[in-house]
């Protein structure tokens, strides 16, 4: 096993060969670890961004004012935009759902475990359930919430 450092933007990490991994996606470099750690020691030192990013369901983490902090690869795929497209827009600039005087945490609340239509880059309707908040603390400043696209099912129900 070993350890997985993320490499940020503006680094030289960036996916590049000719297997068709995609140059703007960061990739992973994997450190060797030690021939005592558990996997227990390594989960504790593994950066919370990676965790996020390896999670194949998209998922979304806010401030409380509404603001987007981070998206998984998962997400950004979903509404058709890049991870650094996504992060700084406001809540309600993704959701189509939503009303602009709803904060980040009502709205999650008002929202959890509904269908909510997300707008996709290219000016559809994406329709995915949105959970509560993974984050148990109501003063937590951070809103994590994870999505099951529902576009395609829904669609087939429909016709």
């Amino acid at each position: 096993m070993s350890d997985v450092r993320l490499l940020g933007e503006g680094s030289h990490g960036r996916a590049s060969d000719s297997a068709g991994a995609d140059a703007s996606r960061p990739i992973e470099r994997r450190r060797n670890r030690g021939s005592g750690d558990s996997p227990t020691d390594i989960l504790t030192r593994l950066p919370a961004l990676v965790v996020l990013e390896r999670i194949p369901v998209p998922t979304l983490a806010m401030a409380r004012d509404g603001i987007i902090l981070f998206a998984n690869t998962a997400f950004a795929e979903m509404v058709g935009h890049g991870q650094d497209e996504l992060a700084g827009l406001a809540f309600p600039e993704v959701f189509d759902t939503v009303p602009a005087v709803i904060g980040a945490l009502s709205g999650v609340d008002a929202l959890a475990n509904l269908v909510v239509e997300l707008r996709h880059r290219e000016g559809w309707t994406v329709r995915a359930r949105m959970s509560k908040s993974a984050m148990m603390r109501r003063d937590d400043p951070v809103v994590l919430v994870t999505f099951e696209n529902l576009t395609e099912q829904l669609w087939i129900d429909e016709h």
